[in-house]
């Protein structure tokens, strides 16, 4: 029964508002619009595949500087280590020093005191001396009972004054000596001080590259981490992609089978075909939409595709049903299609096209797919589609 324009129209319409809602999108009506798809995916998997494989050898690169880090930080420890040991060392030299110089001076305390206490006595004696003159030395002298006691009191008189001498010059050598012993101590000390300072200081240094060192290691643990995790997001959408890539080579397959199943049906004579009012519409926007900038023979060659179909057993029998099959022309899942016959956007080169196709005028044989070249596509090269 043949519909009327109205009708035709709004089916055309529903139709073309249920594809726009469509989730899919193609680039051409062939089993080489999958293989398009698949070349990509198996190249989008062979990318992230060495977008991995990079990230993997800079992660290992990363791992390497930390380990690097790693061991750098066990010697700084040891280091550490050496630095406070030695530290604790000159600290308990220095405190035995400082005792040291505390009695040395406690000692050099009491030499002046004994020859403070030295000086005094021989003061008092030569004070005697002056006091009494030679008039003392006489009286002891003359009161000696013999010559030998005279002698012996002569030389108890010269022991006496070479005693204070000698006991005062012992006493100011041992001051000599304490107080050179106390500079030397002291001097001993400030070099100690100086070593301990510089302990220090190389005590700061070392804790602050270990405190470096452990900021960079705890930056590549990050950055390792950072890029586990891409590498691990990597590898999932590779595994999206080998799921994709099976399902376009299982898809491929089918679509083969397809063409060739085509090729090999039963086939009507367009005299067969009863066309609806809103065919050559239909027909005309969809050429526009796949060949609006192809010679006009590539737009014959895009119709006459259609036809094909529309003759083959193995598709839709009518115009619509062949144009809006499920996942076939790109225009329809993009709604490129529907914008096009809201505006009738073809031109006249399209709508004749599109007779010349429903009466029954081919270009392109039998063929029933189309699509730019690619590689390995062997077919009708007309404008810049392959039929076949």
């Amino acid at each position: 029964m043949k519909k009327t324009g109205r009708q035709s129209a709004a089916i055309y319409l529903a139709a073309a508002m249920l594809i726009v809602g469509c989730p899919y999108s193609l680039s051409r009506v062939s089993a080489t619009t999958t293989q398009e798809q698949l070349d990509k995916a198996k190249q989008e998997k062979a990318q992230s595949e060495a977008q991995v494989n990079a990230a993997q050898g800079h992660k290992n690169d990363m791992e390497q500087q930390k380990q690097n880090l790693e061991g750098q930080l066990g010697r700084l420890n040891e280091d550490l280590g050496d630095v406070s040991d030695r530290l604790e060392q000159l600290e308990t030299d220095i405190g035995l020093k400082e005792t040291e110089i505390e009695e040395t001076g406690r000692q050099l305390e009491e030499a002046k005191q004994t020859e403070e206490t030295q000086y005094e006595n021989m003061k008092k004696r030569l004070r005697f001396i002056y006091e009494r003159g030679d008039q003392a030395y006489l009286e002891m002298f003359f009161s000696s009972e013999s010559f030998a006691d005279f002698l012996n009191k002569n030389e108890y008189v010269m022991k006496m004054s070479e005693y204070d001498r000698n006991l005062l010059e012992e006493y100011t050598q041992t001051k000599q000596s304490i107080a050179q012993k106390e500079q030397d101590l002291i001097a001993e000390k400030e070099e100690l001080d100086e070593l301990k300072a510089q302990a220090e200081e190389e005590k700061k240094k070392v804790s602050g590259l270990m405190a470096a060192t452990s900021n960079g290691i705890a930056n590549y643990a990050d950055k390792i981490s950072d890029v586990e995790a891409a590498i691990l997001a990597k590898e999932a959408e590779i595994k999206k992609q080998e799921e994709n890539i099976a399902y376009l080579q299982k898809k491929l397959a089918e679509e083969k089978a397809m063409s060739s199943l085509a090729a090999n049906s039963t086939w009507r004579d367009i005299s067969q075909v009863q066309f609806d009012e809103g065919d050559r519409y239909l027909l005309a926007n969809l050429i526009y939409c796949e060949a609006g900038g192809e010679p006009y023979a590539g737009q014959v060659a895009v119709g006459s595709v259609v036809i094909n179909r529309v003759l083959s057993s193995v598709y839709p029998d009518t115009v619509v049903g062949v144009i809006y099959q499920n996942k076939q022309f790109s225009p329809v899942a993009s709604g490129r299609l529907a914008l096009a016959l809201a505006e009738n956007r073809a031109t006249a080169s399209c709508y004749k096209a599109a007779d010349e196709a429903m009466a029954g005028m081919t270009n392109v044989g039998n063929c029933v797919y189309f699509r730019t070249p690619i590689p390995g596509l062997t077919g009708i090269q007309i404008g810049g589609h392959i039929f076949y």
